[in-house]
């Protein structure tokens, strides 16, 4: 019987970080250590004209100015044979052009941090700039199609869009946008290089050891066999350090360059642009329906901005395409080329803007038919995924709408806009649906127990923050009947059992069936040894009567028949026993349809003169298979609803039109939700294990709070003033003026 799976078990490594002891990337010790200064582009387009480093490198303590004059030339100019996100496209001082404001363009290494910080601020750099490409309105002319972003359909079509569209009665035709948007996690990027010879230790900041491992390898024309990679804590990560940046390459050069260890930490503006961050998209919205709401058509157009040196995309139409039972459908997704930082993976990047659109979308529709928008959504329930013609691997958002409105008191709403209030506060009540895929990949685990009766489990995976240390060893607990004080899990090391990188919420539904399937081989081999031990007290029962718990090997019928795991091994020689294993998923997804689902429901109290907007309750219900830790998993979707917040009513990051430059790089002016901004947040998790997605029915939870979020929050705030704002954020003076 499963004991610790689901429990609500404090963090194992809390106490380490409220005492200080949880070592980051910038805080390993190293004797020599050096510290390196990141020195960055004031131009958007152009090249280097001159760079004079003659007083920099003359400084107290300066070691290393490295250019693109002086730094070592790279295998084919620093571009590895990687696809991205793998294969970035670095900037490595390995010539002179610049393609964004921000562009790294040198590093400083000296002694001590202010030394270094003061000789970068000495270099003195002319450009000869150009006109860059900053207005996404006239670049838009030259968008192209993205070669299958993340390996998925560039475009697509079902059934037959015009005929659909002439077949619906009632139509909505709108456009909708959102920002560019940057990550700002309470850790900046940071990382320290260490040779020892030929071989090559990152201390990093990452969501993905094995990854940054590969592509710093690769890059530097090394085997990966030379270079290891440690992130036993990440400060934040949600997908900025998902990929091996250039920074991570340059600390690695300045350290073989100057024979010591380099520390370079980024800091707060630098987040902004040479890390990614989410792009600006404009999305156009049509769907037509019947007048019992009945959808006959849609068409989703994306078109996000990239950079002019890689094609990313910001996979939008993504939950258009499985949402609704819509026949007829079209989805296209188009790339606008700027003279900015490429972009990346922002938590949820796709299902969050996407959802936002659509989910809109929607409520406009049921506006237009008046209808109540929930019993919009039921009557185009997807029974099975449209676009893939296959069955859900597991759906129960039915039943996520049923308690998410009686939870939140649905019925009380009213549906014309303006006409719920309290004194001068208008007050609305918007809904959206949530979803993200539920995503697996290879993973690889080591189960060890020790003499001593404890037990040691390690892969190489990731904790950003979100508990991978607390919900393994519960994995690993109920596997090998050990208490979770008696259980150490290790992770963050890329000389650990490989693990897939900690994005696309794949941690869990990867890592935990290799943890149980490894801590389940190894406690065979004990209970193994203790039947066939003349010194057990369990020698010669019937083996299916035998189990372990508690670290004692004992009988399933007579609790007293019993030996403590200590005193097996103690008989065997005192000696470990381990298991190790790798687990993949099989043909599953081409059977089913794997994604997570959810319920928001927002109310908004919007000042009837000023326009000012208060979050006050936001209910989110979920179905996300079976949860291992009801506390870390009930914080991770809170905490998606905090940055859905963030995202509908304040985020966004302000791009200079002339210069290319982030206006509001820092967190004085790049605006996240404070603690007064968070009104009540109601989570619920329904207990519906998946039965296909692995043996524990467990899939990630990391993305979907986001999702859904911010349309629930913005269509509240169209129900409460009758102001429909379709340009993220929504602001007072959108909501005022309109």
């Amino acid at each position: 019987m499963s004991t610790m799976i689901g429990h609500p078990l404090d963090r194992t490594d809390g106490l380490l970080k409220v005492t200080g002891e949880a070592r980051y990337a910038a805080e390993f010790p190293e004797a020599r250590l050096a510290h390196g200064v990141l020195v960055t582009s004031t131009i958007a387009k152009g090249s280097i004209a001159s760079i004079d480093t003659s007083r920099a490198s003359t400084l107290p303590g300066v070691l290393l100015v490295m250019t693109y004059q002086n730094a070592p030339r790279l295998p084919n100019g620093g571009r590895p044979a990687l696809a991205p996100p793998a294969g970035r496209h670095l900037s490595l001082l390995q010539d002179n052009e610049i393609h964004y404001s921000n562009e790294p363009i040198a590093i400083v290494v000296a002694d001590t941090l202010e030394h270094a910080t003061d000789a970068a601020r000495q270099l003195r750099i002319t450009y000869a700039a150009q006109p860059p490409a900053l207005d996404f309105t006239q670049a838009k002319s030259g968008a192209h199609a993205p070669d299958k972003p993340q390996g998925r359909q560039t475009d697509t079509s079902r059934g037959d869009y015009d005929a659909g569209l002439a077949a619906g009665v009632v139509r909505v035709d709108a456009v909708y946008t959102t920002p560019m948007e940057h990550h700002n996690p309470m850790e900046p990027h940071a990382t320290m290089a260490v040779w020892d010879g030929p071989q090559l230790t990152l201390y990093d900041s990452t969501q993905g050891v094995t990854g940054t491992r590969t592509a710093v390898a690769k890059t530097l024309g090394m085997s990966p066999d030379d270079v290891r990679v440690i992130s036993p804590f990440v400060g934040g990560g949600f997908g900025c350090k998902g990929s091996a940046w250039s920074h991570v390459v340059l600390c690695a050069m300045a350290a073989k360059q100057t024979g010591r260890p380099v520390r370079l930490a980024l800091e707060r503006p630098q987040m902004f642009g040479p890390v990614g961050g989410r792009p600006y998209t404009e999305q156009r919205l049509v769907i037509a329906a019947k007048r019992d709401g009945t959808l006959t058509a849609m068409r989703h157009d994306s078109f996000s901005n990239t950079s002019m040196i890689e094609d990313w995309t910001e996979t939008c139409c993504m939950v258009t395409r499985m949402m609704y039972a819509v026949p007829n459908q079209v989805t296209t997704h188009r790339l606008v080329q700027l003279n900015v930082g490429t972009p990346t993976f922002m938590r949820a990047p796709g299902e969050t803007t996407g959802s936002w659109a659509l989910e809109t979308a929607m409520d406009e529709l049921s506006y237009e038919l008046k209808m109540d928008p929930l019993a919009l959504r039921l009557k185009n329930y997807a029974e099975s995924d449209p676009q893939e013609n296959k069955p859900w691997s597991s759906k129960a958002l039915r039943q996520c709408y049923s308690v998410g409105a009686e939870r939140f008191g649905w019925s009380r709403r009213t549906p014309q806009p303006r006409s719920m209030r309290d004194g001068n506060t208008l007050i609305g009540l918007g809904m959206g649906t949530a979803t993200y895929p539920a995503n697996r990949s290879e993973a690889a685990a080591l189960a060890r127990i020790l003499p001593d009766g404890t037990a040691m489990v390690v892969s190489g995976t990731q904790d950003l923050g979100t508990g991978t240390y607390t919900v393994m060893t519960q994995v690993a607990s109920d596997a090998l009947g050990i208490a979770p004080e008696n259980i150490r899990f290790g992770l963050g090391d890329s000389s650990l059992p490989k693990a897939p990188v900690s994005g696309g919420s794949q941690s869990v539904a990867s890592v935990s069936p290799a943890v149980r399937d490894a801590c389940d081989q190894v406690r065979g081999k004990l209970v193994a040894m203790a039947l066939a031990d003349h010194g057990s007290p369990v020698f010669g029962i019937a083996p299916d009567d035998v189990t372990v718990q508690n670290g004692w090997v004992m009988s399933r019928s007579d609790a007293s028949t019993r030996d403590p795991i200590a005193a097996v091994l103690a008989r065997a020689g005192g000696q470990p026993i381990e298991a190790s294993i790798s687990t993949k998923p099989g043909d599953e997804k081409q059977r089913y349809s794997f994604h997570s689902w959810g319920a928001v429901f927002a109310e908004v109290h919007v000042d009837a003169d000023l326009g000012t907007i208060r979050v006050a309750k936001i209910t989110g219900v979920y179905n996300v298979g079976r949860m291992l830790n009801v506390k870390t998993a009930r914080s991770q979707l809170m905490g998606g609803l905090v940055w859905g917040i963030g995202a509908a009513l304040e985020e966004g990051t302000v791009l200079d039109a002339q210069y290319g430059r982030f206006i509001n790089a820092n967190l004085a002016e790049y605006h996240v939700p404070a603690n007064a901004d968070v009104g009540t947040l109601d989570v619920v998790v329904l207990d519906e294990p998946d039965p296909f997605i692995n043996s524990l029915g467990s899939r990630g939870i990391g993305e979907i709070g986001i999702t859904g979020v911010v349309a629930a929050i913005g269509n509240a705030v169209y129900h409460a003033s009758g102001v429909r704002v379709r340009d993220l954020p929504v602001t007072l003076d959108k909501v005022a003026m309109g």
